[in-house]
């Protein structure tokens, strides 16, 4: 008889559980407009923020970040799909063909580009040549100069 009572007394508590896991489901489930129009104020202003705000603290949780569905890759992968593939040896192979002549302007852009940012991987450029100091006047004028100013010519000692 103590089995039995020990029985229906599970029976009964199993049911009063289940109608409070109930209620709380109905209290999680996201409210409709209308019973949520019950629980704003009257104040006009903030109405929509406020059903908003009320529908989003009691609805469910379905936006949550979860790990099960995320595929797990190996390192290598990571790395490849990371890595942008190198067309060098496709490039080379093109501009080695024997009909392909690039101009001069595009080998030239082409370098420009391909030097570095830092003084190092820049080229040295040619220091620029002094120019000779070319006189305005001929030795002839100066000579004639001479005589006008000094009345005789003043050789270089």
């Amino acid at each position: 008889m103590s089995a039995s009572l020990i029985r229906r007394g599970l029976q009964l508590l199993g049911e009063d559980i289940k109608d409070v896991s109930k209620e709380k489901q109905k209290k999680k489930q996201t409210l409709s407009s209308s019973s949520v129009m019950e629980l704003v104020s009257t104040n006009r202003q903030g109405v929509t923020k406020q059903v908003k705000r009320l529908q989003g603290r009691l609805g469910p949780r379905k936006n949550k970040a979860t790990v099960k569905d995320k595929r797990i890759r190996s390192a290598v992968e990571e790395f490849r799909k990371k890595q942008g593939t190198s067309h060098l040896s496709e490039n080379l192979k093109y501009f080695m063909k024997p009909g392909v002549q690039a101009s001069d302007s595009d080998t030239m852009k082409i370098l420009n580009h391909n030097t570095g940012r830092q003084s190092r991987n820049r080229p040295i450029k040619p220091a620029p040549k002094a120019k000779t100091e070319s006189s305005l006047f001929t030795e002839e004028e100066f000579q004639q100069f001479q005589k006008e100013y000094f009345g005789r010519t003043v050789e270089n000692k």
